[in-house]
């Protein structure tokens, strides 16, 4: 079936073609009347505007691209829900995909982004990611790039994150400060910005208190299925059993409690636990889980809003500076200890 064309909705009202362009496009030389006009008989005959071809002329495609870790963590989906509403109230679009925490699968995902030419690229970085290389292009180009979560310090990129290592901090002093003496601090990669700054805060808590840190202090995982199990392996490998876990991921901690009440231990009286993220896992599991409450959904929201003020010259993203958004402590049954105060 033929397309209604600006020239079929020009002969119909008996106008030219150019000024039924104008008043579809809302140029203020066009009268209200005849944009309503035009407006009524381009419903009436079907049209449909051709926003692509208008957008080329532009330059612009009006759509951002967005590269995750992975899709299914509540954190990563909730940041996701909070850039789809702001993008679509600003009139963008986005373009989603997943790393799957492998560099390889992130590098082919920029390179298909870039030539998608998408008008920025907002990312976070899977678990192994080595190189900057697959995001020169866009910096070469002047394509705006926002990194959010697992971040990477570039001069010429913006950041949004939350502060890891005065969260670290807190989390491990509210374990110090409910009598735990021998903590396992359990997380992922340290090549990533997040977990290590949350060890920074661990080390630092335990130096400040004049508690040990050693190689069985820490343990790093994939937060897989099976870290619980390596978790479980390491307390069983300690010479003496930790007292308190600092858990960087809420999924890891509360499947490992499941784990250490089938083998015996109390939570919170012979471990005490603390989680990251404020999945809604940690209210369901028994003892509810101590965490810290992690605002994905405005994350996403600060995200995709500095993004579309760049693109519309309101501000300069590529100046390297860091958006650092509140995050807090929930503290629940896993972690209070009988007889101690928070």
């Amino acid at each position: 079936m033929k397309q209604t064309t600006i020239y079929d909705i020009a002969g119909h009202l008996g106008i030219s073609a150019a000024t039924v362009s104008r008043a579809l496009s809302g140029h203020p030389g066009i009268n209200v009347q005849t944009a309503e006009k035009v407006t009524r008989a381009a419903q009436l005959l079907g049209y449909q505007s051709n926003k692509f071809a208008s957008n080329l002329r532009k330059q612009r495609s009006n759509t951002l691209g967005v590269i995750v870790p992975r899709l299914n963590s509540v954190v990563m989906s909730s940041i996701l829900a909070g850039m789809e509403r702001v993008a679509n109230e600003g009139g963008y679009n986005l373009i989603i995909s997943q790393s799957l925490e492998l560099e390889k699968k992130e590098i082919e995902n920029a390179h298909t982004m870039f030539n998608s030419r998408v008008d920025a690229l907002l990312i976070s970085l899977a678990f192994d990611t080595d190189t900057f290389d697959h995001i020169a292009p866009f910096i070469k180009k002047k394509i705006p790039v926002v990194f959010f979560d697992r971040v990477l310090d570039h001069p010429s990129c913006t950041s949004v994150v939350i502060d890891n290592f005065r969260d670290g901090y807190e989390a491990t002093r509210h374990l110090i400060g409910q009598g735990c003496r021998n903590l396992l601090h359990v997380t992922g990669s340290l090549k990533r910005n997040v977990y290590r700054d949350r060890l920074r805060g661990f080390e630092t808590a335990l130096r400040e208190f004049g508690l040990p840190y050693t190689e069985a202090s820490l343990l790093v995982t994939g937060f897989d299925a099976e870290a619980p199990n390596a978790v479980m392996d390491r307390i069983a490998a300690m010479e003496t059993p930790p007292d308190g876990i600092f858990f960087t991921n809420d999924a890891c901690a509360a499947s490992t409690i499941i784990l250490m009440k089938k083998a015996g231990y109390r939570v919170p009286h012979d471990i005490a636990v603390v989680g990251f993220n404020d999945d809604p896992i940690s209210k369901v599991v028994e003892p509810n889980l101590t965490t810290v409450h992690y605002p994905a959904m405005e994350m996403g929201e600060i995200a995709v809003q500095t993004i579309i003020s760049h693109l519309e010259g309101n501000l300069n993203v590529n100046q390297g500076s860091a958006i650092v958004l509140r995050s807090e402590m929930v503290v629940r049954e896993s972690s209070l200890r009988p007889d101690k105060t928070i």
